[in-house]
């Protein structure tokens, strides 16, 4: 239980940055707050997921940063609909549609359902190609591709320099690139 109260302390204690960070980030003290409210949480559910390999602000930071994406990319898929002060919400219904009943705007194509299908496959299969790296050279390919972390940044975490980091990613783009041509590719 001791160890549940110290990372509570210290995730408390980061609360502050982390909302700084998702406030700059989100521009809204609501859309902040509930990210880092997840990004909290999702430490809290699973405390045994933090391995200890970085430092704990950079473990939630992470988990942070993929909150934020989350939030933005959800605000892609939503439509925000204002209203004046004098219109009411059956006007600005009315407003979506013609006379004749047609929308205004027509809805965007849903895709392929067969391509998604297929992209998800993918993705679960460069997942595995991941897991059969190097612990090392997968966190920096990840650091680097997903997180979209600056060079200095991942040597400065890493204690790398920078050309060992470019070796290192070269090594993990040649060794997913084979995974990916006997596992994905070789299969079409």
């Amino acid at each position: 239980m001791t160890v549940f109260n110290d990372l509570h302390q210290q995730l408390e204690s980061m609360r502050p940055s982390l909302l700084r960070f998702a406030f700059l980030q989100l521009r809204q003290e609501s859309a902040a707050e509930d990210a880092v409210q997840e990004a909290l949480l999702a430490v809290l559910e699973k405390p045994d997921s933090f391995a200890g390999n970085s430092s704990l602000r950079t473990y939630v930071t992470g988990i942070l940063k993929f909150k934020i994406i989350d939030h933005l990319r959800s605000l892609k898929k939503e439509t925000q609909l204002n209203t004046n002060d004098d219109e009411s919400d059956a006007d600005l219904i009315d407003s979506l549609f013609q006379a004749n009943g047609h929308t205004v705007n027509v809805p965007a194509a849903w895709g392929a359902p067969e391509q998604t299908l297929q992209q998800k496959d993918f993705f679960r299969v460069l997942e595995i190609c991941l897991e059969h790296l190097p612990e090392k050279t997968a966190r920096v390919f990840m650091m680097r591709e997903w997180l979209e972390l600056e060079t200095e940044e991942i040597c400065k975490e890493l204690s790398l320099t920078t050309s060992n980091l470019w070796v290192v990613l070269y090594r993990a783009r040649l060794r997913l690139r084979e995974c990916l041509d006997l596992n994905w590719f070789g299969n079409k």
